[in-house]
């Protein structure tokens, strides 16, 4: 066990990094983040901001000799880092894992082989593929680039050949994959922790409502059958297993028309559906990541109230803050902003959770709330 007093590393200065950094501080270790941003948010709030790129020689020797055990907040990270990190010193999750979760193509080739449902997907490398894609997964479909996407970047729906050529034409020549657009009841998500034992814990399943390609809310207990919610958290854990997944890892699900779970990716660090555990369960996310990393035993998963957390875009930034008395006035309400120094649309720059014994109650507190930001 790395115990209290040791210094963590943490590669990324984003709002997971932040939030990892405080969990970590408050459980008495030190942390040292490595990210290029000078004024990143996890860097702010670190005892140690190394501004250096992920690839930069020094600053990962650095880390390597400092840190007792490095984790990463965004899968994004080169693999290269997360192996030459580990001649030095525990990463978790590995660069295996992290090298399926990063491409696209690879994430899906792999839950296809390992017997995980998907939608029908094909990869996408020159406009004659193209062609043979349309015809194999059909319209409408999503045509995604395969590495460097997320809440909705790297991502155009198309309806049509022609569609789909100007899309892919416009991705600079990127390996992309085709993948059929699914009619949804709803869509789901899995937040999990697994230790170097293979013990797992799995948090309650979100339900998962978004705008735009980005996450907008998510509501736990998510209103599902709990058979459904058994499935899903069942085929979380098999993935980790099948993984030999260290660390906290989220899995998305689509629920289709009669209640069939398909994957629709795999998240190797602690997820945007997963903040309400900060207010709503006995241990959130990012103590769990904290405990994974430095072989602890797992956290309680335990949810002790209703929760529905709502994320705050930059959009919501005008001249001026967003009307903050209006959120702060609700004793059920819990603000949590992420130290970013500009807004812009579509950048997450803090979010709500509201509580309740009630779910409907807390998701109707969430709603009035937004309306009046």
């Amino acid at each position: 066990m790395i115990l209290p007093g040791a210094t963590l590393g943490m590669l990324g200065g984003g709002q997971l990094g932040r939030m990892f950094t405080i969990a970590a501080r408050t459980m008495g270790y030190r942390v040292m983040v490595l990210d290029p941003d000078p004024i990143s948010p996890a860097g702010q709030v670190a005892d140690m901001h190394l501004c250096a790129d992920y690839q930069d020689e020094t600053a990962l020797s650095q880390m390597g000799r400092e840190c007792a055990a490095v984790t990463t907040e965004f899968e994004n990270v080169p693999a290269q880092t997360l192996r030459a990190l580990a001649q030095h010193c525990p990463v978790k999750p590995g660069a295996e894992a992290v090298e399926i979760a990063q491409n696209r193509m690879a994430e899906k080739s792999w839950l296809h082989a390992h017997g995980f449902a998907t939608a029908p997907f094909a990869v996408v490398a020159t406009p004659a593929e193209l062609t043979a894609a349309c015809a194999q997964v059909g319209f409408p479909a999503v045509l995604k680039v395969s590495r460097f996407g997320y809440d909705g970047k790297g991502q155009v729906r198309v309806a049509s050949l022609d569609e789909a050529q100007a899309a892919f034409a416009a991705m600079d020549g990127e390996v992309c994959v085709l993948e059929k657009m699914l009619a949804l009841e709803c869509e789901l998500s899995v937040i999990l922790g697994r230790n170097e034992a293979g013990a797992c814990a799995l948090y309650p399943v979100a339900e998962n409502i978004h705008e735009a390609g980005i996450l907008d809310i998510s509501i736990v207990p998510a209103r599902v059958d709990q058979t459904l919610a058994q499935t899903a958290r069942a085929t979380a854990q098999s993935i980790a297993d099948q993984l030999g997944y260290c660390g906290v890892m989220a899995v998305e699900f689509f629920v289709m028309d009669g209640g069939r779970l398909v994957v629709n990716e795999i998240a190797p660090r602690p997820h945007n559906s997963g903040h309400y555990t900060l207010d709503a369960c006995l241990t959130s996310q990012f103590e769990m990541q904290v405990r994974t990393l430095c072989n602890l035993p797992i956290g309680a998963t335990i949810q002790h109230t209703p929760a529905v957390m709502v994320n705050l875009l930059g959009d919501l930034w005008g001249a001026s803050q967003p009307n903050w008395a209006a959120l702060l006035q609700h004793p059920a309400a819990k603000l949590h902003l992420y130290g970013k120094q500009s807004a812009r649309p579509g950048r997450k720059m803090g979010h709500f959770t509201c509580v309740d014994a009630s779910l409907e109650t807390a998701l109707a507190l969430a709603r009035t709330i937004r309306a009046q930001l």
